[in-house]
């Protein structure tokens, strides 16, 4: 891992983000993007500032939905932290793979309201290629030279997790030097935050929005619909160490599994998340003990943070007490296709520097909620080994175990 871009509710890019989660600033706040007049949900985590026209040309911008513009923020960031320079002679051994779990709902939404009030002639021309989800790829792609395997998952809150997983693969089975990955999301919308308020699955503390996301905490309601982008540049070893890019840490492990029991509930023993866990310690050829960190999906759900906590103890037992265990969703909100690829690119920063990031808002002990998830203040831990967990609705789990590199 040469080069993390981190576009987020608490910061403009991985340096801004960084110090905002170290800080346990919430990027929660009321909606701006839409009047929330009726809805339940009047709160999530925007990206705040973000000036498209600082990557993009003017002419261009009409043709892409907000996540494509998040993705090419995050990744020239990305790009230019690992100096990756897609020459013509590296161009086909360069790929790119970025998830999104909605894609371009804002576009949809837009393009159907011109279609209600204007009729099929007042549909873009632009419509398709600005909302499907595999154009952040695409463009991503077009904009760095990038010609090698090119790729999208779409896989719920596991998307870009998968992504970042599946281009690991790539680069192990010599199918590519380097792979532009991660994902991104921004369906902050009246459909998306509808469709979820809908579901029950939101928080409604409308009134204290900045506690709102409270992962592990007795009084969580739901979780906070946020928005951003997360890239990271993966290269094999022996292509980074000829060209001194800067190694941040390594990619060691990856699992995944499906839970086959309902369609948006996890399983009730945690068995998906265990085994997605299990797989990515059996790939990276480890021991239980050897984590020192784990970035736990912690959505702030009543069911998710019970589960999860369940699994992690049946994965590692009596070590599982002593594992600092976090979830950035309590500052970030939830990415949804994006988190994964956001908190792997935290996960970096956290064995680069040493230091995890709190879980914040955790303020009243949940007794099914037992492990140590730092609460509400960093922690200088020495680490070696991190795992991300990313699971996502329709029973898909994905697990990403990185280590710090020492040369």
């Amino acid at each position: 891992m040469t080069g993390v871009g981190l576009l987020t509710a608490v910061g403009l890019d991985t340096a801004e983000s960084w110090r905002s989660l170290l800080a346990g600033k919430s990027g929660v706040a009321p909606i701006t993007h839409f009047d929330t007049t009726g809805f339940s949900v009047s709160i999530a985590a925007e990206v705040k500032g973000f000036d498209p026209y600082q990557f993009i040309e003017k002419k261009e911008l009409k043709k892409m939905g907000r996540f494509i513009q998040f993705a090419l923020a995050a990744a020239q960031e990305a790009v230019q932290q690992s100096r990756l320079q897609i020459t013509p002679d590296i161009a086909e051994r360069v790929g790119v793979y970025i998830g999104s779990g909605i894609g371009g709902f804002d576009v949809i939404e837009r393009e159907h309201l011109a279609l209600i009030q204007g009729g099929p002639r007042r549909i873009s021309p632009f419509f398709i290629p600005a909302s499907i989800v595999n154009l952040a790829s695409g463009y991503v792609s077009i904009r760095h030279g990038a010609k090698g395997p090119n790729s999208a998952t779409c896989t719920a809150c596991s998307s870009s997790a998968h992504a970042v997983g599946d281009s690991f693969k790539l680069i192990q089975r010599c199918a590519a030097d380097a792979v532009i990955c991660g994902g991104s999301e921004a369906a902050i919308t009246p459909m998306g935050v509808g469709g979820f308020a809908a579901m029950r699955a939101l928080s409604t503390r409308n009134h204290e929005p900045e506690k709102a996301s409270r992962p592990f905490d007795r009084e969580r309601d739901g979780f906070v619909v946020g928005e951003g982008a997360g890239m990271l540049i993966l290269e094999g070893l022996d292509f980074a160490l000829q060209r001194g890019a800067p190694i941040l840490a390594e990619i060691v492990g990856y699992g995944m599994s499906g839970d086959a029991f309902h369609i948006t509930a996890p399983d009730e023993t945690g068995d998906g998340a265990m085994r997605a866990m299990r797989a990515t310690l059996a790939d990276a050829e480890i021991v239980p003990e050897q984590v020192s960190y784990i970035n736990a999906h912690g959505t702030s759900t009543p069911y998710n943070d019970r589960l999860e906590t369940m699994a992690i103890k049946k994965v590692f037992g009596d070590h599982a007490y002593k594992i600092p265990v976090s979830s950035t969703k309590s500052m970030t909100g939830h990415l949804l296709g994006g988190a994964g690829g956001l908190e792997a690119g935290i996960t970096v920063l956290a064995l680069r520097n040493q230091i995890v990031p709190p879980t914040m808002n955790l303020e009243f002990p949940d007794p099914d909620c037992d492990l140590d998830y730092v609460p509400n203040q960093p922690r200088k831990v020495e680490l070696e080994y991190a795992l991300s967990n990313s699971f996502g609705f329709g029973g898909t789990n994905a697990a990403l175990l990185l280590k710090r590199y020492s040369g």
